[in-house]
């Protein structure tokens, strides 16, 4: 099978040289776009994105254009917009690619949201773990107010737009909307009870409108290229393209940008397959927070495309290969210690929950583990699941149960383990890390 053609849109100018800087972006028609988006109407302008069919690119996957509808119509007062690059999925690294190659197209989509809701100040909230992004994006926003792209009369329009580079903590659960409010607040980043929601009140109790970068960085090439020209690509679904991150046991691990829809197999083309010499076991179609999919499940598309698909992986864009020298136990555990590590601690579900279920896989990953431990893991998750005050405790309760529905076999070696019942290939295949990491011989009952 050929994979689906990649198409450049959001990277058209990463290979350029100076991609970053102004001058290089104008040469791509940077800035074409808020120019004819300053020629409509805000409410001409969200027709045109809802024409495209643009959704977030986060997890909820909400129609860009409902989003503005609400702020715009909830009044004349003060709103903001707050752009979220902070992303938080540990295998997820495609928001500071952009922001290091083309911060300017996320400064162009910006200005374009900000006027499309009747916002002034726009915060883009990038984490400062990632230094070089921030200040990859302070010296464009610099650029963007010497060339009167914003400030006082932005483009010769009677129209004030500020932007305000902040660079907050990082931690998983910032990429919750209103935990990342708190956050630019100066509070502890904890999510908030909804309602009321952030579009009608949001940032100091005002409408506020969270996009995530990559929805923003869509905005200029829909205003300048039309609505019905982004809709082309993609699916009925879910419309445009995005990029994908691969990466795991594969050839070329990286960023490719492809239409939306585009199948996993294409997607591990691009990458050049699995390592040679070495064959798929499992993979992740959407960070961790998704059911383990194996080599039946290639020709799923992403990241939406059906109702079965779209339920299982929000976001499908966050994607990791791994082959047959991985210990799913091993993996499970690794990602469960740092949920319990990522857990803000504010709802007793997930915070007493993460550290019980980390502490059951550690003991059966180190061969110590109990006959009816893998119940207990499935009592507990059982017990977690709709009963958290955030997503979190539902990601990770999704992404044990899966690795155990899929490798049951594997877990329940842990507590055989310790009672001396191994075969060789048991433990060859379960408690191997990779080839470089012995493994546990037959009855010595530990590991070299």
């Amino acid at each position: 099978m050929n994979a689906t053609p990649l198409t450049p849109i959001l990277s058209a100018s990463w290979g350029a040289p100076y991609s970053w800087r102004l001058e290089t972006y104008r040469g791509f028609g940077g800035y074409t776009g808020v120019l004819r988006a300053l020629q409509l109407t805000p409410d001409q302008l969200i027709g045109v994105v809802q024409t495209s069919g643009l959704r977030d690119r986060d997890g909820a996957r909400f129609l860009t254009s409902d989003k503005w509808s609400a702020a715009l119509d909830s009044g004349t007062g003060v709103k903001y917009l707050v752009i979220d690059c902070a992303e938080s999925e540990p295998n997820a690294c495609k928001d500071v690619p952009l922001l290091l190659a083309s911060p300017h197209l996320v400064i162009e989509g910006a200005i374009i949201a900000a006027y499309a809701i009747g916002a002034h100040q726009v915060f883009i909230c990038i984490r400062g773990e990632a230094l070089h992004a921030v200040r990859r994006v302070q010296q464009g926003v610099a650029e963007a107010y010497r060339a009167g792209y914003l400030g006082e009369r932005a483009l010769g329009v009677n129209y004030r737009i500020d932007i305000t580079v902040h660079a907050g903590a990082g931690s998983y659960i910032r990429g919750e909307e209103t935990a990342l409010l708190n956050s630019l607040l100066g509070r502890a980043g904890r999510p908030s009870s909804q309602p009321p929601y952030p579009v009608s009140s949001g940032l100091y109790g005002e409408p506020t409108v969270v996009s995530n970068c990559e929805t923003i960085a869509a905005l200029p090439a829909i205003v300048s290229q039309g609505g019905e020209w982004y809709a082309q690509f993609g699916t009925a679904n879910s419309r445009g393209t995005t990029v994908y991150s691969v990466s795991g046991h594969v050839q070329f691990p990286g960023q490719f940008e492809a239409p939306c829809g585009t199948t996993v197999r294409a997607l591990l083309e691009f990458a050049g397959g699995i390592r040679e010499g070495h064959k798929l076991k499992f993979f992740t179609a959407g960070g961790l927070s998704t059911p383990l999919f194996t080599e039946e499940q290639l020709d799923m598309p992403l990241p939406y495309g059906s109702a079965t698909t779209a339920k299982a992986v929000p976001g499908g864009n966050a994607l990791q290969f791994f082959d047959e020298t991985t210990s799913v136990l091993r993996v499970t555990r690794r990602w469960m210690e740092c949920y319990a590590a990522e857990s803000c601690g504010k709802c007793s579900p997930c915070r007493e929950g993460s550290w019980w279920l980390s502490q059951l896989l550690s003991g059966l990953a180190e061969g110590r583990g109990q006959e009816g431990d893998v119940e207990r893991i499935l009592d507990i998750c059982d017990g977690i699941s709709g009963r958290a005050f955030c997503p979190l405790a539902d990601g990770f309760v999704g992404c044990v149960t899966g690795a155990i529905r899929q490798f049951r076999s594997e877990f329940e070696v842990g507590y055989r383990r310790a009672a001396n019942e191994l075969f060789p290939e048991e433990q060859s295949a379960v408690f191997a890390w990779n080839e470089s990491v012995p493994t546990a011989k037959s009855g010595n009952g530990g590991f070299r």
